[in-house]
């Protein structure tokens, strides 16, 4: 038996990934709309999810290693708000750093079920945590985890959900978007659950703007690779040399701003489908919401759920929230 037997035996996949036609309309549909828009959530195919790792690693990037830093400081009382034997359900299989961190923090959790739309990253990072924690049961289910979807049931039932939304993904949605996530978190967390989520906070331009348009230029990469998979995936003929990339502060709207930007009148191919571009019309792929502390638990309690802890750095760039559901 090979030594990978044991570790893809403890694996199993719940697959409800979203068909290719799903993609194909949603593209369609974006490039068609008064202001074309294209969703973040398609981002994450196997370069897009490499690319978003080594963003991570930017020295512009405060998110990550600040998050870091504040679990590292909180995380036995996180694991004593949590509980012993809770099941993490994370919305969104990462790199699979801060999940390793939680889950040697906690105490003896039963299972964990990572929820990602890319199913190779999704193996890959299932794979890789069975076989670093071989006592937790891994059920990787690949899904939209906007909405609400089947949960799998362990082997052996945990004393509560503990749903887990690390980074600032919650930023990505507006507020009526995040509202909605919010509400299939609550119902996925189930009776006597919880979400610890991370929310990015409030700041000066400068650093924020940084955050997202980098130096070394792996945020314009990052952003530019979902047009790559459109060509890959949907037959189309985007030139991205003909693209930049762009990322603005709205200061009005508390959020970051994240478009490609066409640098000529174009015409582009999606498979049957014509898309007309003129000059410096923009693309709209992401927005990153910041939220002060007051604003964010006004929209958790709209979704029902009750701010139970805050965890912050020393300069308030960032917070860990954990919600109790009501």
């Amino acid at each position: 038996m090979s030594q990978d037997a044991p570790v893809l035996s403890r694996v199993k996949l719940l697959d409800l990934h979203p068909s290719a036609g799903d993609f194909a309309r949603d593209v369609a549909e974006g490039l068609s709309a008064p202001t074309k828009a294209l969703s973040p959530k398609y981002f994450y195919d196997a370069r897009g999810s490499h690319l978003f790792d080594l963003i991570t690693e930017l020295p512009e990037y405060y998110l990550t290693r600040t998050e870091l830093a504040i679990m590292a400081a909180s995380m036995s009382d996180i694991a004593e708000r949590v509980g012993p034997d809770a099941s993490v359900i994370e919305f969104g299989a990462g790199s699979g750093l801060k999940t390793r961190r939680l889950l040697a923090g906690l105490r003896a959790p039963v299972s964990y079920v990572p929820v990602e739309i890319s199913r190779g990253h999704l193996m890959s990072a299932a794979e890789a945590i069975a076989e670093d924690f071989p006592n937790i049961e891994v059920l990787p289910v690949c899904a939209d985890f906007t909405q609400a979807f089947e949960l799998p049931q362990p082997e052996h039932m945990p004393v509560r959900n503990l749903v887990y939304f690390p980074g600032s993904t919650i930023g990505n949605f507006t507020k009526p978007e995040a509202l909605a996530l919010l509400e299939v978190m609550h119902t996925e967390a189930a009776d006597g659950g919880a979400l610890l989520i991370g929310v990015d906070l409030r700041k000066d331009r400068e650093t924020l703007e940084r955050a997202y348009d980098d130096a070394a230029g792996v945020t314009a990469a990052f952003n530019l690779n979902l047009l790559a998979r459109i060509n890959r995936e949907l037959d189309a003929d985007f030139d991205l040399v003909q693209f930049r990339h762009e990322a603005r502060w709205n200061p009005a709207d508390g959020r970051i701003e994240i478009r490609l930007i066409s640098r000529r009148e174009q015409t582009v191919r999606v498979g049957e489908g014509r898309f007309h571009f003129e000059r410096d019309e923009a693309i709209l792929t992401e927005y990153s919401h910041k939220y002060e502390l007051d604003e964010f638990a006004d929209l958790a309690a709209g979704a029902g759920f009750a701010t139970e802890q805050i965890w912050v750095d020393d300069e308030r760039l960032f917070s860990i929230q954990l919600l109790t559901r009501g």
